[in-house]
């Protein structure tokens, strides 16, 4: 959800190692679109810097001292269902993202990303889409398909939506946000989140990460590179 007033993205960051802070700082400051609104340690840390100051996204690492990513992602659904939470997680942590997908968490991008698709993460979270880097996504379903889901949702799912809706879970699978698929199909922004929510429910699925995970799994999309527009 984006911020008011000077419009610009307001940004949380979370990480418990200030180097990596005082890096990823910079590449936010480095972007005309993004304030950074404050700094956290660790996620109950982060809980209480929302309480006090709203943030339109978090940035935060999925492992921490103290409360780590996960279980924050998880509160700040409950508490702040309006701010949307990027994670940041290592190649090998595969287990730490099928948590943070089940928390909740909106994107994942991985902590040697480019600064690129970082800022593109948070604006495509921020805009009501959802982000995962491709190579973690491609590592997720080579590895993990079988345990993707406790309860996968069948292919022949895909049949009780409307044609609309195929349209717009096509549209959501490749990575475009509300507004870019409003422009899309010449629909208002408010039409199109409401297709999306009949194609979570339909689907029986929590969140947008889990739809495009769900388009990878039935080879309905292709990982795309971070700097390869949507098709």
């Amino acid at each position: 959800m984006r911020s008011d007033g000077e419009n610009l993205l307001r940004v949380l960051l979370v990480d418990d190692q200030e180097l990596i802070r005082a890096g990823v700082r910079m590449v936010l400051r480095s972007a005309p679109d993004v304030l950074v609104v404050g700094e956290a340690s660790d996620g109950a840390l982060a809980l209480a810097a929302l309480r006090e100051m709203p943030a339109d996204v978090v940035l935060m690492d999925v492992r921490m001292h103290g409360m780590d990513g996960i279980e924050a992602t998880a509160r700040m659904r409950t508490e702040f269902p309006g701010t949307c939470v990027v994670l940041l997680t290592a190649f090998d942590e595969d287990g730490l993202v099928r948590a943070g997908l089940a928390a909740g968490a909106d994107g994942f991008v991985l902590k040697d990303a480019p600064p690129e698709e970082l800022l593109r993460a948070i604006r495509t979270v921020a805009d009501g889409g959802a982000y995962v880097s491709p190579m973690l996504a491609k590592r997720l379903l080579d590895d993990y398909r079988p345990q993707l889901y406790e309860a996968p949702v069948a292919a022949g799912s895909l049949d009780e939506l409307t044609r609309r809706e195929q349209e717009v879970f096509t549209l959501v699978a490749r990575g475009l946000t509300n507004s870019q698929i409003a422009e899309r199909l010449s629909l208002s922004p408010v039409t199109v989140r409401t297709h999306v929510d009949n194609v979570l429910g339909k689907l029986h699925l929590p969140h947008r990460s889990r739809l495009i995970i769900f388009a990878y799994e039935n080879d309905l999309v292709r990982p795309q590179r971070f700097d390869e527009p949507p098709a």
